[in-house]
């Protein structure tokens, strides 16, 4: 039986399996994250050179994201997400085969960001057609971004154990075997998407004029893309740093591998985003998602010192900031949707994903480079001020929430927040 959302039971199990899939597809996502010390040494790489495969991943996400989420307004969104998802598989595939250095691992690194940007905000559209009653909506909202990071935790632990195991190529034709399999489950137990009833021509479908336009939904848009800035540099760096950081710990004070570790921080996305929504409900969406954007910079321009510290004092620092990183993500997802036009909401989530990975394929590169300019990674003043680069980023959340987000009622009668 195919899932359609059309009662709660249907919708629960829909979002479950939308979810479960995400997190299978998303296998291959931070696998090159969890394993950067192993290709820096393997390939001679710079850290600005990691930056680039880091952030080509989401550059491949930003370049293809406008036009494979707006032809979601006038296309079946399943149809979109299976082709993407089977390019996914391929990519890993490829990576683990036939990638030896910078140029090709940048390549299939940018195919498999082409993938995500074809099934996480294709899936997104997919399953916010499918469940239309508002409330179970949000929640769906939440539920589903946050497994973003779920899928970047299990990413990293997978990618690291399998690796232990039998080598770098198995982590990622593990990835590879994930795409597969959660191709299957859309293809088996997710409904055909809705065909729009309106019919853009196709050389409107990427015209984010109208989207522009719409002011509220804009604000949340940028505040977004700083989120991004943010979060994917702290994907892209946090086991590099975790490596340092060990390297400066008496020899066996911690028995976990930063791989480990780091997989715990990334696995708190899920809490921190489903909670930080439901306190935006509560208390007001621009109110939360300022306090937790100010208060992830404070975090950011304070715990690239923390290297030398005793590690377990450094482990709290980031499952704070694991929590400060996420717990903003559904609040403005949700804000984008609410506030936008229901005959352009793909064209509005397209334009919210080319602004948000366009920042987020940016950010793994600068910190990289800061790094490489302040004296390595070896240096600790030199991983300050790279996270500090992260604070500067987030901050330009509330500003633009505030500037631009205002409430006020839509044509349509769509209230925003």
């Amino acid at each position: 039986m195919r899932l359609d959302g059309s009662t709660p039971k249907k919708a629960t199990a829909l979002i479950a399996v939308m979810c479960l899939s995400q997190v299978l597809g998303m296998l291959d996502n931070a696998t090159f994250s969890a394993l950067i010390i192993l290709f820096q040494q393997k390939w001679s790489l710079t850290n600005t050179e990691i930056g680039w495969i880091s952030g080509i991943y989401y550059g491949g996400y930003a370049a293809a994201v406008p036009l494979l989420v707006a032809l979601t307004d006038r296309e079946d969104a399943r149809r979109i997400y299976l082709y993407s998802m089977a390019l996914g598989g391929f990519a890993a595939f490829g990576f683990a085969l036939l990638a030896e250095g910078l140029w090709t691992a940048m390549l299939f690194r940018l195919f498999a960001g082409v993938s995500l940007a074809g099934t996480y905000m294709v899936g997104l559209k997919l399953l916010t057609d499918l469940v239309s009653e508002k409330k179970q909506q949000s929640r769906a909202v939440a539920y589903y971004t946050a497994h973003f990071a779920i899928g970047t935790g299990v990413s990293v632990f997978v990618a690291g154990e399998v690796w232990q195991l039998w080598g770098w190529q198995w982590s990622f034709l593990v990835a590879g075997i994930g795409s597969l399999f959660a191709w299957a489950v859309v293809l088996l137990f997710v409904s055909t998407g809705h065909k729009p009833e309106h019919h853009i021509p196709l050389k409107e479908l990427i015209d984010f004029r109208p989207v522009i336009a719409n002011r509220p939904a804009l604000g949340y848009i940028f505040a977004y893309a700083a989120h991004l800035w943010e979060l994917f540099a702290f994907r892209a760096w946090l086991v590099a740093f975790l490596v340092f950081s060990l390297s400066l710990q008496p020899s066996g004070s911690f028995e976990w591998s930063p791989t480990q570790i780091a997989s715990w921080v990334f696995l708190l996305g899920l809490p921190a985003s489903v909670i930080g929504n439901e306190f935006s409900v509560r208390f007001g969406r621009r109110r939360l998602l300022t306090f937790v954007m100010i208060l992830s910079a404070a975090v950011a321009f304070s715990i690239g010192f923390s290297a030398s510290l005793p590690f377990v004092v450094v482990i709290a620092g980031f499952t704070l900031y694991g929590i400060t990183t996420t717990a903003d993500s559904s609040s403005l997802t949700s804000g984008i949707v609410a506030n936008s036009d229901p005959k352009r909401k793909g064209a509005t989530m397209a334009l919210q994903s080319l602004a948000g990975f366009a920042a987020g394929s940016l950010s793994p590169i600068v910190f990289g480079a800061v790094l490489d300019l302040f004296g390595g990674s070896e240096n600790s003043l030199a991983w300050a001020v790279a996270f500090s680069t992260m604070g500067m980023g987030v901050l330009l959340g509330p500003i633009f929430i505030h500037k631009l987000g205002r409430s006020k009622p839509l044509s349509s009668g769509t209230s925003v927040s």
